[in-house]
């Protein structure tokens, strides 16, 4: 009954004329950048974080909020009209997606992937809901040992979501977290690093380095390949049938329950999500001959199957600190920027803040659903939007946030160094989430292990001697097993369907 009153209570906040004005504008923003070839979630959240820099914290992790379900509901756009996914957990939309736009019916997928994303979307918010506490609450028990390994897991999964080698994801994780000791010493309090320079003396701005990474260094892939626009596939009627909506009551159902429960585990991305539903639907379905052919399951399944895991990986963000995917990766540095530590304590110390925002994603689902079945047609019209436009406006957005956040021009500095950095690692094949999330639970995880050494007098042994960090440690192990073997399965099917290697999202 408590969690129903601080929910009834975050959504009488949501429901205020400025909160809900927030909601909207994320949702909005989010589908825009969603539908444009290329950027994706993650792409989406660097970009327009400073936009919500203005804010204060609790609209401003509702904006952000928005912008990553937006972008979310968005990709399905190009991946039906075009046959581009944006990332690689729309490549099983594209598989019927695209011939049923051939066929004419691309106004119907994409209903169809709207409704199913809404339907999922609300199954994994009310599961959100029923989890996130209970798991908060027992995680109140955690100790430093336990949040080391939790973090542990969080860098050990996510090195192997990456869609490239074990060697690299380390070197690049290891790279963030030589960055993050730049500055003030978590335990010291003392400046190192700073080489005599007062302006490292208080460390790199994480916002300017995820501008830095994604947003400039978007611009500059767009340039090396000279982006122009891509004439997408005509759209007739935007509403899918009677039989239509029949034909995919159970795909949705099935690819939200499949999503969810996948998506609470630390390491299970939409991607695998999407594909399993897509498997899955084939395996039922009594006529599977018509998947890749137009089959309209094909698009129902993997759509709800990928907005599900996106709710359901809020459980062990909001709960226990752990990203499961990139762009929930950025999404926690965000949250830190703002000064609010993902984990037990937040649902204590910041309980308003978190059940609004929780119940501002129900909201924005009913607006997404709203916005995404009448403006097909303009959000179709925003791919032709020539890149010599809109590059330089996201330009003039990430120099102008890199500069606001402390009126420094050497955050300006740093956001284009990263930029140019971000460029070089995406031209090498070098995975940038290793780098994020080392940089943002660097000193977190510095700290805990330091804590845990006080707590023992220097004894490495407390982690196995603890009944709860030795069952994590164990967990840890299971869980890597079972990505990486789903991983490396997904993997192929992608290049099997696109004949590329894409990078996990």
């Amino acid at each position: 009954m408590d969690t129903v009153v601080y929910l009834f209570n975050g959504l009488t906040e949501v429901l205020t004329p400025n909160n809900l004005l927030i909601v909207l504008i994320g949702s909005l923003l989010g589908t825009m950048v969603g539908v444009l070839p290329g950027l994706g979630p993650t792409s989406a959240i660097a970009i327009l974080l400073p936009l919500t820099a203005v804010l204060e914290p609790t609209q401003g992790i509702i904006m952000l909020a928005g912008i990553y379900y937006g972008a979310m509901y968005g990709g399905s756009s190009t991946a039906i009209l075009m046959n581009i996914p944006g990332e690689s957990s729309s490549v099983p939309t594209t598989l019927d997606g695209y011939p049923l736009a051939r066929q004419g019916r691309g106004g119907a997928a994409l209903g169809i992937a709207a409704i199913g994303s809404f339907i999922a979307g609300i199954i994994g918010l009310i599961g959100l809901v029923v989890f996130a506490p209970m798991l908060a609450d027992q995680a109140l028990k955690f100790g430093p040992p336990e949040y080391f390994i939790l973090m542990l897991i969080a860098f050990l999964v996510l090195f192997n979501l990456t869609g490239f080698s074990f060697v690299k994801s380390m070197l690049m994780g290891v790279l963030g977290f030589l960055v993050s000791l730049v500055g003030i010493g978590v335990s010291t309090g003392i400046p190192r690093f700073d080489f005599g320079w007062s302006a490292l003396a208080g460390g790199f701005e994480m916002i300017s380095i995820i501008i830095g990474l994604f947003a400039i260094s978007e611009v500059l892939k767009g340039l090396e390949e000279n982006r122009t626009t891509i004439k997408q596939e005509e759209i007739k009627s935007i509403y899918p049938t009677r039989a239509d909506l029949r034909q995919c009551a159970f795909p949705i159902l099935r690819g939200s329950i499949l999503g969810f429960f996948l998506g609470i585990l630390p390491g299970i991305s939409a991607t695998i999500t999407s594909f399993l539903s897509y498997d899955l639907e084939r395996k039922v379905s009594k006529r599977p001959e018509r998947f890749g052919k137009g089959a309209i399951e094909g698009v129902a399944g993997p759509e709800s199957a990928n907005n599900a895991t996106s709710s359901g990986g809020f459980i062990p963000l909001l709960s226990l600190g752990l990203p499961s995917s990139p762009p929930l990766a950025v999404l926690l540095a965000a949250l830190m920027i703002y000064g609010l530590t993902p984990g037990p304590v937040l649902f204590e110390q910041n309980s308003q803040m978190v059940w609004t925002v929780i119940a501002s994603m129900f909201v924005g689902n009913i607006i997404l659903l709203i916005l995404n079945l009448p403006l097909v047609g303009l959000w179709a019209k925003l791919t032709e939007v020539p890149f010599g436009i809109l590059g330089p406006i996201i330009l003039m957005i990430s120099i102008l946030g890199a500069y606001s956040v402390r009126n420094s021009m050497f955050d300006v500095i740093v956001a284009i160094l990263f930029g140019a950095l971000g460029y070089l690692f995406h031209k090498f094949h070098w995975p940038i989430i290793p780098f994020i999330l080392c940089l943002v639970l660097g000193p977190k995880m510095e700290s805990s292990f330091i804590q845990s050494l006080e707590i023992s007098s220097g004894n490495v042994m407390i982690f196995l001697e603890r009944p709860i960090s030795l069952t994590l440690l164990v967990l840890a192990v299971v869980l890597l097993s079972i990505s990486l073997f789903l991983m490396k399965r997904t993997r192929k099917r992608i290049v099997q369907e696109t004949g590329d290697h894409m990078e996990f999202s």
